[in-house]
C-alpha cells in the first residue's frame, strides 16, 4: 500500500496545481497552495519513517528500460529537506506575492515544481531521475520568466539553452549506462561519467555553466530561493551524487581523469563564485554568487570518493539549503519592503528591519563558519574530510576552503555592518516610512534561523543518518 502513496506524494501538488489554476477568487490561491504544500509534506515525511525499499514500476518499455520509483535513504534524505523548506517557501511567498497581477499562474507553476522535484528524490533508475530531472527544467523556467520583464526573459531563456545543453550530455550518459548492464572500469566508462556530471553540473552551477544561477535573480524572491537553496540546485548535486555512488561506482572512477577533471572544476568553481560574491555590489546576485560556490562546497566532498567526504557533502548539502533560503527570505524581504537592491543603500535599515537583519546575520555567521552554526560543523567536516584522502586534490581543495571562508566573511558581513553600523556622515532621511514585514515573512524566517541554531547542536544525529546511508549504498540502475 506504502508504494502507492509515493505516486500519491508527487501527484497531489501536481494535481492540487489545477485547483490553484482553476480557483476563481485569487485572494485565496495563496492560502490554498501552502495547504497543498503543507498536506504533501506531511505525507512525505510518514513516507520517511515508514516505507522500506519498495519499488513501484509504473511502466515497463523493455527489459533494461522502465520508470519506476522507489524511497531509498539518499532519496528520504533529500526528499527530507525539501519537504520542510517548500511549505515555508510558500508560506512567505503569501505575503511576497501579495500585489502580483499574476499570483494563480505562479502558484500554479510553483506547485507543479514540488511534485516533480519529489519524483527526483523518488526516481529509482537513471532514465526515471533523467525524466523527472527534465521535468523540473520546464516546470521552473516560466516562473524565472514570470515578471515577463527583459531581465526575465532573458534569463529565462539562459536557463533553457543551458539546460538543454546540459540534457544533451546527461542523455549520452544514461544511453552508455543503459547499453552496459554491468559498469567496467575502463577509459570509456570515465569519459561518460564526466559527461554525466558536467550534465547534471548545469543545475549544480558548475563553472563554466553557473552563469544561468546568478541571472535567474532576477525572478521573485520565492523563486530564487526555490533555485538557489531547494529544488533546482540541489537536484543537479543529488543527481551527480547519485552519478558517482549508485550509478557508475566509485570503483570505477576513483583515482582516474574520472575523479580528477570533475574535481579540478569543482575547486575552480567555489574560489570563483566566493570572488564573484566579493566583488559583486548587488545584495541578491552577491548571494546568488555564495550559492554558486557552496554548491561546489557539497560536490568537492562527494567528488573525494570517501565515506567522509560523503557525509560532508550530505551534511553541508542540508545545512547549506537552509542558510541559504534565509538568506534570500532576508534579502527578498528587504527588497520587497524598500526596493532597495544594492549595499550602499543598506545603511541603516537594520534599525528598521531589527527582525530581518537579525535573522540574515544568523545567515552571514553560519555561511562563515562561526560556531556552533550548522556552517561551521558541515565546513568542518569538509575541511577534514578533504586532509584525510591524502591526496593532492583533497589538499588543494583544502586550501581552497579556506580562503573561500575568507572571502565569505567579508561578502556576507557587510551588509550587516551596513544595516547595523552605517557610516556616520551617512544620510538616513529617507528610512521614515520603512518598517518590518509582515508575520508570513517573519515566520519562516524566524523558524529558519531556529533551525540553524538547532541543527548546529543536533549535528550528531544526521551524521548518523548519514553515515548509515553510505552503509547501504549499492548499485542503482
Amino acid at each position: 500500500m506504502n508504494k502507492y502513496l509515493l505516486l500519491v506524494a508527487i501527484l497531489l501538488p501536481i494535481l492540487g496545481s489545477l485547483l490553484v489554476i482553476f480557483n476563481k477568487d485569487e485572494h485565496k490561491v495563496h492560502y490554498l497552495s501552502v495547504a497543498i504544500t503543507v498536506i504533501t509534506s506531511i505525507l512525505v515525511w510518514y513516507l520517511i519513517f515508514n516505507i522500506t525499499d519498495e519499488k513501484f514500476e509504473l511502466i515497463r518499455f523493455s527489459e533494461k528500460l522502465s520508470f519506476a520509483i522507489n524511497f531509498d535513504g539518499f532519496g528520504k534524505f533529500f526528499a527530507g529537506i525539501v519537504s520542510v523548506l517548500y511549505p515555508l517557501t510558500t508560506l512567505y511567498a503569501v505575503e511576497y506575492m501579495e500585489d502580483d497581477k499574476r499570483p494563480k499562474s505562479f502558484f500554479f507553476f510553483f506547485l507543479i515544481a514540488y511534485g516533480i522535484t519529489l519524483g527526483v528524490t523518488m526516481a529509482d533508475d537513471f532514465f526515471t531521475l533523467y525524466c523527472f530531472y527534465e521535468l523540473l527544467t520546464l516546470s521552473t523556467m516560466p516562473l524565472v520568466l514570470h515578471l515577463n520583464d527583459k531581465k526575465s526573459i532573458r534569463a529565462a531563456r539562459t536557463y533553457l539553452y543551458v539546460s538543454i545543453g546540459g540534457a544533451s550530455l546527461a542523455f549520452a550518459s544514461m544511453v552508455y549506462v543503459l547499453s552496459h548492464p554491468i559498469i567496467e572500469r575502463n577509459t570509456l566508462t570515465q569519459l561518460f561519467y564526466c559527461f554525466g556530471f558536467f550534465g547534471f553540473g548545469v543545475k549544480a552551477a558548475v563553472f563554466p555553466t553557473h552563469f544561468w544561477l546568478p541571472k535567474a535573480s532576477c525572478a521573485p524572491t520565492p523563486v530564487t530561493a526555490l533555485l538557489h537553496a531547494v529544488a533546482v540546485v540541489k537536484a543537479g548535486v543529488f543527481a551527480i551524487i547519485r552519478l558517482t555512488y549508485y550509478i557508475y561506482g566509485t570503483e570505477n572512477i576513483v583515482n582516474s581523469f574520472g575523479q580528477y577533471i570533475p574535481m579540478i572544476f569543482a575547486i575552480f568553481t567555489i574560489f570563483y563564485g566566493s570572488s564573484m560574491a566579493l566583488k559583486e555590489p548587488h545584495f541578491k546576485r552577491r548571494m546568488a554568487y555564495s550559492t554558486v560556490a557552496n554548491l561546489s562546497y557539497i560536490i568537492f566532498g562527494a567528488l573525494l570518493m570517501s565515506e567522509a567526504g560523503f557525509v560532508a557533502g550530505l551534511l553541508h548539502m542540508a545545512f547549506h539549503a537552509e542558510i541559504k533560503i534565509l538568506g534570500f527570505f532576508a534579502v527578498g524581504a528587504v527588497m520587497h519592503n524598500t526596493s532597495r537592491e544594492f549595499l550602499p543603500e543598506l545603511d541603516g535599515l537594520g534599525k528598521k528591519m531589527p527582525i530581518t537583519f537579525a535573522c540574515y546575520t544568523v545567515v552571514a555567521l553560519a555561511l562563515t563558519g562561526i560556531p556552533p552554526l550548522s556552517g561551521f560543523v558541515s565546513k568542518a567536516y569538509l575541511l577534514m574530510a578533504g586532509i584525510d584522502s591524502q591526496t593532492t586534490l583533497g589538499i588543494v581543495g583544502v586550501i581552497v576552503l579556506i580562503i573561500s571562508a575568507i572571502l565569505t566573511a567579508i561578502y556576507s558581513l557587510t551588509p550587516v555592518r551596513r544595516a547595523f553600523f552605517p557610516d556616520k556622515n551617512e544620510d538616513l532621511s529617507g528610512l521614515d516610512k520603512i518598517h518590518e514585514v509582515r508575520w508570513q515573512m517573519l515566520v519562516p524566517m524566524c523558524l529558519i534561523a531556529l533551525g540553524i541554531v538547532v541543527t548546529g547542536f543536533a549535528s550528531g544525529s544526521i551524521i548518523h543518518v548519514i553515515e548509515n546511508i553510505y552503509n547501504t549504498l549499492g548499485g542503482w540502475m
